[in-house]
């Protein structure tokens, strides 16, 4: 415990690696703006000089907690929930910072009840998480420290949201189909009150209509459910019986869809081509066939929001959406059409 309380400073480690404090500052807390060779520098100073930084006394010397508030209104939505809170808990971590994390279950009282909370811990700032890709009120009047919104659009312009890009990832599915020689491609989704669920279909129409190739009926919604993919695939087939693609606006309706292909006697990708969204792996890859897929990076996107939080914490905050993109993961559902 000798060398950890040595009295060594910010200051000394700067003047050893030959640089201003506010570089060394930078280098130690991992910032980009730090060139690796001066990191390096850095760091073997701090090494040298067996430097521990006093995280505690940094903040009340700044005013800072390195405290940031996570609020998220369906924390048992974990399939989408979850990744993106691990996505901004590591980004947190990698820069030292704590996490008090909130479920507020949808209830306005117990939201309320948590920013006050968290503003009482004096955090330094909020991410608010989302567990749909939809808009939603604003929070940030209420809340005087930054907020980023994330897996979720503030109704506010002034404020900053990162989401998901659902037109850009459907795009990437009704492209690989048509790039496959499909030509009757079909759309099976969740609910139509989801903005994903219409972004989705409106992004796979806006292909089709570049090809010059006309829908194989028009989108079936219903529920995001597997029961829901196999119920849709039977009235699909009889209206369409010439289909030879499918595109579902979700993992779990597609993987309903592959079911139902089977009990039909169509071979997939031969006879239909499936793809998903979403890459929920535990049903992605153990489909039969295994499912090729949109990731929509929902952990990336959580991390996102840390690099845009801790640019509004150092002055530089931006508005409005940004929307993350997302990339098609191919898997065996999908193949060439064979020549009818």
């Amino acid at each position: 415990m000798g060398r950890q309380w040595s009295g060594v400073t910010l200051s000394d480690v700067a003047k050893r690696a030959g640089v201003s404090v506010a570089t060394a500052s930078k280098a130690l807390n991992a910032r980009d703006e730090v060139a690796p060779a001066t990191r390096q520098r850095v760091l073997q100073a701090a090494d040298e000089l067996s430097f521990q930084p006093n995280v505690l006394a940094r903040g009340l010397i700044s005013g800072n907690t390195r405290t940031i508030g996570l609020l998220t209104d369906e924390l048992s939505a974990a399939r989408f929930t979850i990744p993106v809170l691990l996505g901004a808990e590591n980004a947190l971590g990698n820069e030292q910072m704590s996490v008090l994390l909130c479920d507020a279950r949808g209830d306005a009282i117990r939201r309320r009840h948590y920013i006050r909370t968290l503003l009482a811990r004096q955090v330094d700032g909020f991410i608010v998480v989302g567990d749909r890709n939809d808009v939603r009120p604003s929070l940030t009047r209420d809340i005087p420290v930054p907020v980023v919104y994330v897996y979720c659009e503030s109704d506010d312009p002034d404020d900053l949201s990162i989401v998901a890009d659902d037109l850009g990832g459907a795009r990437l599915a009704a492209e690989h189909l048509v790039s496959l020689g499909r030509r009757r491609i079909a759309h099976i989704t969740g609910d139509p009150a989801y903005r994903a669920a219409r972004d989705r279909a409106s992004a796979l129409r806006d292909v089709l209509d570049a090809a010059g190739l006309e829908p194989a009926g028009e989108p079936l919604y219903g529920q995001w459910s597997q029961r829901w993919g196999r119920h849709a695939l039977g009235a699909l087939l009889t209206a369409q019986p010439d289909v030879d693609a499918i595109f579902c606006g979700s993992d779990q309706v597609a993987y309903g869809v592959l079911e139902g292909l089977r009990d039909f006697g169509r071979a997939v990708p031969d006879d239909v081509a499936v793809v998903g969204y979403d890459n929920w792996e535990l049903l992605a890859t153990e489909s039969r066939p295994p499912l090729t897929t949109v990731d929509v990076n929902l952990e990336q996107l959580g991390a996102a929001a840390v690099r845009h939080l801790f640019a509004a914490l150092d002055g530089q905050a931006a508005t409005g959406v940004v929307r993350h993109p997302g990339r098609l993961i191919v898997r065996e559902s999908t193949g060439v059409a064979r020549r009818r």
